[in-house]
């Protein structure tokens, strides 16, 4: 393990990153993008994950 100078560097930070970025995907397409206030908030919940520290 190198060393963390940044949050970018976290793995974790990583991969809830590309977990947002499937998100965003999958809820842009079909009915899911059609209910604006399911949409915002599972995009939320999923940008909140970046944020959360690890315990």
């Amino acid at each position: 393990m190198g060393k963390i100078e940044k949050f970018e560097d976290i793995e974790a930070w990583q991969r809830a990153r590309k977990l947002v970025k499937v998100i965003y995907d999958i809820s842009k397409k079909g009915k899911f993008n059609q209910d604006f206030k399911l949409r915002a908030q599972i995009r939320d919940a999923g940008v909140s994950i970046m944020g959360n520290p690890v315990k």
